[in-house]
């Protein structure tokens, strides 16, 4: 079998990944009419496992019909960090004393958004006097909502995306999901959350994973990327939060926020023990090109979490693991599309590349579109920019299309109808905020 060959193959088995990721909700209804291969089906609906099934039939393709030391060598060229680092900021960003800490933090903000101080001025009598004050604060479930949805992914820019991703949802989770939201306003939140959290992390170059596979060639730093990417990108995500925030008043207006920061119903956490956590995620993602040191941090973590166990949650090891493995699927089968990818986005203009990338994020990772950009010689300055902004701006249509995404989405998906978040509702409730980051990245 040639070369060129063994590429279409690899090519039609990434369109069938694609496939199987749009048909998982049937898959998993199949459970329910076989109950024989119930366990088949369930595992073959979790969108987590599909690019690992798929990257598994490539290598042993690629065994049978190249031989198996090629499959090896194939597998060991590949650079599997960031599935790595993935697995290792979910696990400790979703740790209760870093959880506690963050929410601390946005119900502080929420608080101050519907303090009275906000209060519309009370008008004054004839006589001098002033009168009741208008009631003009912010109930504080909507506070919350707005802060959740545009401070957390702003954050992104400076603990990594997959931390940002990891900490919204589970504050998402707890103060709204938890208490039977309408699934309308789920799919909003969730469009909303991955689109705010792929373009809320240019704010610097070391968070999102499209920039990082080119800030260090292209020598784009802090400066940079604010001047270039981060304003917008403010503009962007506040914009979108504000825009759901409104659009889901009515039912907003009904939930009450309990920060869980005050220490009612629950132990509090010693200082030290939040201290250790923070140092442990911030060794994490300072270190997050090197994989022998993160996981080095992350074992040590392991290892201080355990003999602490009464200030923890059970840690999330089997999402992690779940989304890792997702991640590296896609790395694996990804590797093999360098051929069309590449020469598809050659053949653009600047702008053409730019919506051209936003579109084919929705089906490949982002961070492998701007690699591929990163081998090619000789690009201008305008090509650049509009490579790396087309694939953030389309980072959250789909669920594959930033590599934080799969995290919200094992977080979140046990809330949706029948456990599961339909790809087409998704690309749907994505499409809104997507058009916003394309109008303050292309436009603006």
């Amino acid at each position: 079998m040639t070369h060129t060959a063994f590429q279409g193959l690899a090519a039609a088995l990434f369109c069938l990944a694609i496939l199987h990721t749009f048909s998982a909700p049937y898959i998993e209804r199949l459970a329910h009419k076989c109950p024989a291969h119930a366990g088949v089906f369930h595992l073959l609906g979790e969108v987590e496992v599909v690019f690992g099934v798929w990257a598994l039939v490539l290598l042993l393709a690629m065994c049978v019909m190249v031989d198996t030391v090629g499959a090896i060598h194939y597998l060991e060229s590949r650079n599997f960090t960031e599935p790595m680092f993935v697995f290792a900021i979910m696990v400790v960003a979703a740790s209760k004393p870093i959880l506690s800490f963050s929410k601390g933090i946005i119900s502080y903000l929420a608080k101050l958004a519907h303090h009275p101080i906000y209060r519309t001025p009370a008008p004054r009598t004839l006589t001098g006097q002033e009168s009741a004050p208008y009631a003009a604060d912010v109930p504080s479930g909507i506070a919350y909502y707005f802060v959740a949805l545009f401070v957390t992914p702003l954050l992104g820019s400076f603990i990594t995306e997959p931390a940002a991703m990891t900490l919204a949802a589970f504050m998402l989770r707890d103060t709204f999901f938890s208490q039977g939201i309408s699934t309308r306003l789920k799919y909003v939140t969730i469009g909303v959350l991955f689109v705010n959290i792929s373009i809320g992390g240019v704010l610097t170059p070391f968070a999102a994973p499209p920039v990082l596979m080119v800030a260090g060639k292209w020598n784009w730093d802090i400066a940079f990327m604010m001047s270039h990417y981060g304003w917008r990108a403010i503009l962007a995500v506040g914009f979108n939060a504000l825009a759901a925030t409104w659009y889901s008043r009515k039912e907003l207006y009904e939930i009450q926020f309990q920060s869980t920061a005050d220490g009612q119903g629950e132990e509090k956490i010693p200082p030290f023990i939040t201290a250790a956590h923070l140092f442990f995620l911030a060794g994490v993602v300072i270190f997050a090109h090197h994989p022998v040191v993160f996981m080095g941090l992350f074992l040590f973590f392991l290892g201080f979490a355990s003999a602490y166990k009464r200030y923890q949650n059970p840690l999330i090891l089997k999402e992690g693991l779940m989304v890792a493995f997702f991640l590296a699927g896609l790395v694996t089968l990804g590797g093999q599309q360098q051929w069309w990818l590449q020469d598809l986005l050659m053949g653009m203009d600047t702008s053409s590349v730019y919506f051209g990338a936003t579109a084919l994020t929705a089906v490949t990772d982002n961070a492998a579109l701007t690699y591929l950009g990163s081998l090619v010689e000789g690009l201008s300055d305008d090509f650049k920019y509009a490579l790396v902004a087309g694939a953030v701006s389309g980072g959250g249509l789909t669920v594959i299309a930033n590599a934080p995404n799969p995290a919200g989405f094992s977080i979140l998906k046990s809330y949706f109808p029948s456990e599961t978040i339909r790809a087409p509702i998704l690309l749907l409730s994505s499409l809104p905020p997507t058009l916003v980051a394309i109008v303050a990245f292309y436009y603006l």
